[in-house]
């Protein structure tokens, strides 16, 4: 008897799991069954699509000179002397020798502190950005010590405290190669004092390590002054003997002070500090050795990644459109914009897009889809923010939100705010204000991941609605075409009074002049309003990348946030 009940529950058991088997395959199909968008260009779209294509290649022209002048740093004479006098490897050299690989790089803000009033500093005189070491995606902050002898000026504090925001929102591990000269004084006043400036760095670092995210500095140049503290203040350090030194003022300071001469090794090289001041962990003979070391401080992260992890690359279907079609679907403005459906259908997998309320608020699209195979929920401007499309935001941002579902918001927005010309439109535009304002703040409360690409214009509140910088999304890229003002060039007459006189005229043109030059996405991109300018056919694979780097944080073991280590002896 009991074996007959032994027998039958065993093949219940068995019945139990062929069922869920078959739930879970009925599932996946569920899942990848979206309906696929018709988005094929049509010949009445055409003389759009070329005027775009035009205007795309001249941004894309732009986009070449400057990658070409970020990648050669501080010049000729600077990399010169960084090589041959201190032999030293150029900071894109180290990255190749601490990556998996470099196709697993997400560059970050690229053009930063290019047409600055204070000069150009070629990539702020740091490069940062998301890359896989031992498979694990971390987040890299590195001196660029051709630029300026790797000194701090105001953009470049701002842009390595971006790289730790991204690191502290997305639970990444941070990796810090220094080589620095420290603050570039001259501009000390906009460096030193304030909330957001250098010392918000070394706060970072505290509240990172209490929140368990791992930190490692290799330090393969100078540390000097205040940069002292920032491979002191990480988990473990890593010091490359006769080129990485620390300390908080260098020889010269010492002879002017005492008179005594000192080497810089003598003074703060790496024996000093891994063999009498404790102050790094690990001595290494060459860069290499470093960063070998390092590869291994990272295999010791409490995460635990899937064993057979898919390739994302060759996760879902592609799309049934090319992605070199999104050249000319880049709108060289407004006026020139397309259905942003055609933009969705280069993008997701296989095209196919599940769309949410399509007959309600249509200047709003939303809906779901899978980029290599992570499902999103899509907000896309199909033309300005009206009352209806604001509260079908609402209702859609909430509901991924409920769901657990990341966000990514294609942002073209309107360029200029809606006139008040007679009391019936002042009340429509009220209603207008108060539909924006719940969609904002289903925006800003949303828990989820959110990644923004501004495709056209970035322009006044409707861009806050549509999760712009100050909304705080995850990740925010524009493309080359990209505007972002409060109004777009042309219209700056809706911010003035519609006085009909000839000095208003004057100040209307130049005022659009300034517009034309300040919009730009290179003006807005050197200024670090964003996460950098990436081309329109490879926004499907940085979303991919973007998309994996969220998802990462579900590994770690252990996230409990505990008071800050007490890193140093």
């Amino acid at each position: 008897m009991h074996r007959c009940f032994t027998r039958f529950a065993d093949q219940g058991r068995q019945c139990s799991v062929r069922c869920m088997s078959s739930v879970v395959r009925k599932r996946s199909a569920l899942r990848s069954a979206f309906p696929v968008l018709d988005v094929a260009l049509q010949p009445i779209q055409r003389h759009v699509y070329e005027a775009n294509l035009r205007n795309t290649h001249i941004c894309l022209k732009k986009y070449s000179e400057l990658k070409e002048k970020v990648r050669k740093g501080g010049g000729e004479k600077a990399v010169a002397r960084h090589t041959e006098r201190n032999r030293k490897l150029l900071v894109r050299d180290r990255l190749r020798l601490l990556l998996d690989d470099d196709d697993d790089f997400l560059e970050l803000s690229s053009f930063a502190g290019l047409g600055l009033p204070y000069g150009d500093v070629p990539a702020a005189g740091c490069l940062t950005g998301i890359g896989r070491i031992n498979g694990l995606w971390c987040v890299l902050i590195a001196n660029d010590a051709t630029v300026k002898g790797g000194t701090f000026y105001p953009i470049t504090v701002k842009k390595q405290l971006r790289a730790q925001e991204i690191a502290i929102q997305n639970r990444l591990p941070c990796i810090y190669l220094v080589d620095s000269g420290g603050a570039f004084l001259p501009l000390q006043s906009e460096i030193f004092p304030d909330k957001n400036h250098g010392g918000r760095a070394f706060y970072n670092e505290a509240i990172m390590s209490a929140m368990r995210i791992p930190q490692v500095a290799v330090v393969c140049g100078s540390c000097t002054a205040g940069g002292a503290y920032a491979p002191t203040m990480t988990e473990e350090a890593v010091m490359v003997h006769r080129i990485g030194t620390i300390f908080l003022g260098g020889p010269p300071l010492v002879k002017a002070a005492t008179g005594e001469e000192v080497s810089p090794e003598e003074l703060g090289g790496a024996r000093l500090h891994a063999e009498v001041s404790g102050c790094v962990d690990h001595f290494a003979w060459d860069e290499k050795e470093a960063f070998d070391c390092t590869r291994n401080i990272i295999s010791t992260f409490n995460f635990q990644l899937p064993e057979e992890e898919e390739d994302t690359s060759t996760r879902g279907e592609e799309p049934r459109y090319s992605s070199e079609e999104l050249l000319g679907l880049a709108p060289r403005s407004y006026s020139y914009s397309l259905d942003v459906k055609m933009t969705v259908g280069r993008l997701t997998d296989g095209s196919r897009f599940q769309e949410f309320k399509a007959r309600y608020g249509t200047t709003l699209v939303t809906g779901f889809a899978k980029i290599h195979g992570h499902l999103v929920g899509i907000v896309a401007n199909n033309g300005a923010l009206s009352y209806e499309a604001a509260l079908k935001g609402s209702h859609f941002v909430q509901l991924c939100d409920q769901r657990d579902v990341p966000l990514l918001f294609l942002q073209n927005t309107a360029p200029a705010a809606a006139p008040t010309l007679s009391t019936s439109q002042a009340e429509m535009n009220s209603n207008l204000l108060k539909a924006q304002a719940s969609m904002m703040s289903a925006v800003a409360c949303a828990s989820v991941p959110k990644i923004t690409v501004v495709i056209g214009g970035c322009h006044g509140a409707d861009s806050f609605a549509m999760c712009g910088r100050a909304f705080d999304p995850n990740f925010l890229f524009l493309w080359p075409n990209a505007r972002v003002s409060l109004t777009a060039p042309g219209h700056a007459g809706s911010l003035l009074s519609p006085d009909d006189d000839e000095e208003e005229e004057k100040q209307v043109e130049t005022l659009n002049k300034r517009l034309e030059e300040e919009s730009s996405a290179f003006f807005s991109s050197g200024r670090m309003w964003d996460d950098g300018v990436i081309l329109p056919q490879d926004t499907r694979k940085v979303l991919r990348d973007s998309l994996d780097i969220i998802k990462q944080q579900r590994y770690q073991l252990s996230t409990e946030k505990q008071q800050s280590v007490l890193l140093r002896m």
